[in-house]
């Protein structure tokens, strides 16, 4: 594949029919920025809670109507190609779930070229060992990613958790137009922010950490969009099917209609067949 090729399959903003490159990101920003926005008013929240000592690391908290029983927590992991957007532009998706008593939560972690692959992986590991000890009411833990932050969640999956002191317990994981092998990137305009090498990008690859299933393993959902890259397709694909191959419980959603951006952006509508599963 030649490298302007390789580009482009890695360029989510060239494959939408419905913007040009430049309006599509700047659409997305003010949708999801607007639809947290709305979250923010309508839920009680607790904003900008530290899980850690770094700038980054803090989180935005949605409970829900009633807080004082349990609960299940989606955790949101934004996307941004690990280099921008933050938690302050991902609690869209919390007015659908928080109506029907889930608590949702936007982590935040240090973005490139700030932070470094292995330091974002791990922030986003920490963030739930943080939340299952600060909040016992927690009944099951639901990850969502989108983009680099599906990423980041199937990173999730394959933790080795005895360094935490606590198993987070994860019966779900939505994954939406993610990229599970980082190998590619490291030849493309991505990796000029994130400064990758070739073993950080092995290290960091959930295609290449699949752990075998436990007896209750979570259900795995991946999503990818019709109007996502052929090679963001591809990626959906492989990963689901190795992780159908260790014995995962593991669904591939290809939607109709939809692109790499409002894939992820429907999330604030209660009837988006996303939101309802």
């Amino acid at each position: 594949v030649s490298l302007q090729a390789l580009e482009d399959q890695y360029s989510p903003s060239r494959w939408s029919p419905r913007l040009d490159r430049d309006s599509i990101i700047d659409a997305h920003l003010a949708v999801t920025a607007a639809g947290t926005e709305r979250a923010r008013t309508s839920a009680h929240t607790s904003l900008h809670v530290p899980y850690g000592d770094g700038d980054g690391e803090k989180l935005d908290i949605y409970f829900p109507k009633d807080p004082s029983g349990t609960f299940p927590v989606l955790v949101y992991i934004h996307g941004g190609y690990w280099q921008c957007l933050s938690k302050d532009e991902s609690g869209f998706a919390a007015p659908p779930l928080v109506s029907q008593g889930v608590m949702v939560v936007a982590v935040g972690y240090d973005t490139a070229p700030r932070g470094h692959m292995d330091t974002m992986v791990l922030q986003v590991r920490r963030s739930l060992a943080f939340l299952v000890k600060q909040y016992p009411g927690i009944r099951g833990i639901y990850l969502c990613g989108h983009s680099a932050g599906a990423h980041l969640a199937a990173m999730v999956l394959s933790t080795d958790w005895t360094e935490f002191q606590v198993v987070p317990e994860i019966k779900g994981a939505v994954l939406v137009s993610g990229v599970y092998d980082l190998e590619p990137i490291l030849h493309t305009y991505v990796n000029d922010a994130l400064n990758m090498s070739w073993e950080v990008a092995q290290r960091n690859s959930p295609m290449r950490h699949i752990n075998p299933a436990v007896p209750a393993a979570c259900e795995v959902l991946v999503a990818v969009a019709q109007h996502d890259s052929p090679e963001f397709r591809r990626q959906s694909q492989e990963y689901s099917q190795a992780l159908r191959a260790a014995g995962w419980s593991v669904s591939l959603m290809d939607l109709a209609g939809v692109d790499h951006f409002d894939i992820i952006e429907k999330l604030s509508e209660d009837s988006y067949i996303l939101t309802q599963v």
